[in-house]
């Protein structure tokens, strides 16, 4: 789909992403993916040959430059073919190359952001744990410096860690000092998932299946302390990283999700509703259906205006902490309400393996908990806009 207040050079790009999905991801082949909770090495490789992984690396690190729109609008093409390609984007783009782009110290930035310019790496986010959801601050994974301090000392488990095997790096939120107050004592660490004392065990999951998610442990895993993002100096300073500018865009990928399974679910049962015929007559020619359709489309336009328009304010580097959230509030429960409703449509087809609703249902369901749950979202919201507690 086009819309008219886009740039020529983001048309392009969708088209680009599209005849990429036409082409690489048949529909038999996503659904085995999914099935087999796998995204094919071979996949992405084709994809960070077209460039898009340089959306997010500025030109002197061999990157196309910043552009959060352009990175938003190809999550939303491919998600609507699945996250087999959409996923390990986000975790070489987003979580890889805006984090280090915007965080990373200048040796980090020269050292990986060439490879995640070209797709030769993946980052994982080890934030959560058993006992710590939302609450960050509060994580109980510790980093120690060694006595001469050229290293940091890990120990401490992560839950939820989508793509920990697949991925080169492991950016984790740690507990860096015992005595320091909330909020100053936390730093993060890129820790390579093949350093030693590393342990996985895979959490199975019901949706965004492109990959295991998993429980990561870490027993006394040592890494050097140039590791810490933004180096040395960004010991204990991992929470203004967290509640800075990067965390505003990290909250538009998994919106941008939420839009392309939406649009997909949406085309799908406008489609089926023209084809199917009951009572002499396609099914789009009953009233019920006929408005429940267009309320779906309605809702979708909607969204797709709230994600774009946070989307350029961060690509302008404004303040869009607000709009972010509410993208991603309103975006996550409404793509829920677009996929059930198309889902009604279809009937008892649309719980069917044979077709793709069941799986939009699926991954739709999980928009509203991952990436800020809708409640951290509304939280979020009256905090920034100055509601009293």
């Amino acid at each position: 789909m086009y819309f008219a207040d886009e740039p020529e050079h983001i048309r392009l790009l969708r088209d680009s992403m599209r005849r990429f999905a036409e082409r690489e991801m048949p529909p038999e082949a996503v659904r085995r993916w999914e099935r087999e909770a796998t995204s094919p090495p071979e996949l992405f490789a084709k994809l960070a040959e077209t460039g898009v992984c340089g959306l997010t690396v500025p030109e002197e690190f061999g990157g196309a430059g910043r552009d959060i729109v352009a990175a938003v609008a190809v999550i939303d093409e491919l998600s609507q073919h699945g996250t087999a390609a959409a996923g390990p984007f986000i975790h070489c783009a987003f979580y890889g190359g805006l984090n280090i782009s915007e965080n990373g110290s200048e040796a980090q930035r020269h050292e990986l952001l060439p490879k995640l310019a070209r797709g030769e790496l993946l980052m994982a986010y080890g934030l959560s744990e058993p006992n710590v959801g939302g609450d960050l601050p509060s994580v109980e994974t510790t980093g120690r410096r060694s006595r001469d301090g050229q290293s940091v000392v890990i120990n401490g488990t992560k839950r939820w860690c989508t793509a920990a095997r697949i991925a080169d790096y492991i950016i984790c939120l740690l507990r860096s000092d015992a005595e320091a107050p909330r909020y100053r004592n936390l730093s993060l660490v890129l820790v390579p998932t093949e350093a030693p004392g590393i342990t996985m065990s895979d959490l199975e999951h019901q949706g965004l299946r492109y990959t295991a998610t998993c429980d990561v442990t870490f027993d006394d895993v040592e890494v050097p302390i140039a590791n810490v993002l933004g180096g040395p100096e960004g010991w204990n300073r991992g929470w203004s990283v967290l509640a800075g500018p990067a965390l505003d865009v990290e909250k538009l990928e998994i919106t941008a999700v939420a839009l392309g399974v939406a649009t997909a679910a949406l085309e799908e049962a406008w489609s089926y509703a023209q084809e199917r015929r009951q009572f002499g007559q396609p099914i789009c020619a009953h009233q019920s259906v006929r408005h429940a359709l267009v309320e779906a489309r309605t809702k979708l336009a909607a969204s797709r205006h709230m994600l774009y328009h946070a989307a350029w304010l961060a690509d302008q580097g404004r303040p869009c902490s607000v709009e972010t959230s509410m993208a991603k509030l309103y975006v996550a429960d409404t793509a829920v309400d677009i996929v059930i409703e198309c889902q009604r449509v279809m009937g008892a087809y649309g719980c069917s393996g044979e077709f793709d609703m069941e799986r939009h249902l699926r991954d739709i369901t999980l928009m509203p908990i991952v990436g800020g749950s809708s409640r951290m979202q509304k939280n979020n919201i009256a905090n920034r806009l100055g509601l009293p507690g």
